[in-house]
């Protein structure tokens, strides 16, 4: 079992920025796959970006590559989204994500756990 829990939502005005953390404890966390992802009000969750174990491989959704970046720190156990450039669009409650395997993915169904969630919205 991995369990996963986001901090850093917030409110923030359109061009700010935010940074979304993600600590894990239980299982080794070094082994798994890592991504965000969020959902927006009315709207179906979706893939934001996601990391490999070692971080060679990171893959973005086209709607935030150049404003977002993903990263992680196998010796603290954690994920981050650091968002720059922040539009109303980016409003979503953000999730990160944890599956087992050698690759990511960009579908919510193949990822085993998941954190609460933590909210992020945009005023314009």
């Amino acid at each position: 079992q991995v369990q996963l829990v986001e901090s850093g939502g917030g409110l923030v005005q359109a061009g700010g920025s935010l940074r979304l953390s993600c600590v894990a404890s239980g299982r080794t966390f070094d082994r798994y796959q890592l991504g965000w992802f969020r959902r927006a009000p009315g709207k179906e969750r979706e893939f934001v970006a996601a990391i490999t174990w070692i971080a060679a491989y990171i893959h973005y959704a086209d709607s935030v590559k150049g404003r977002f970046t993903i990263s992680r720190d196998n010796a603290k156990n954690t994920v981050s989204l650091q968002m720059n450039s922040l539009e109303p669009e980016d409003t979503a409650v953000y999730y990160c994500a944890a599956r087992g395997g050698y690759s990511i993915s960009l579908y919510d169904y193949d990822y085993d756990y998941w954190g609460q969630g933590t909210q992020v919205t945009v005023s314009s």
